[in-house]
């Protein structure tokens, strides 16, 4: 099973920031992260773990048009998942 498929079978969207997401897929989005922060999953963004009010930062529209991009981390032993990292990417 490749990993896109793990994560779609954990309930959790991929994050599509190309044209928007709405407020719906939005919020789908935070309750799986919760679902993945509840398994012991740190979320991380700009290399800082993050509480759950930090989170919709991810989706803010920015002038310098760059975007979070999210990268799903895992033991190179294991394969486990280890944290989910959002960093932040520039698109000219």
């Amino acid at each position: 099973m490749s990993r896109t498929e793990a994560l779609w079978k954990l309930n959790l969207p991929l994050l599509h920031m190309e044209g928007g997401m709405n407020e719906n897929g939005k919020d789908s989005y935070i309750a799986g992260l919760k679902r993945y922060r509840e398994r012991g999953i740190p979320i991380v963004i700009d290399g800082e773990v993050c509480t759950e009010p930090d989170w919709k930062r991810i989706f803010e529209a920015r002038e310098d048009n760059s975007f979070y991009m999210a990268d799903f981390v895992s033991d190179d032993k294991t394969g486990r998942l280890t944290e989910i990292r959002f960093d932040r990417v520039y698109h000219k």
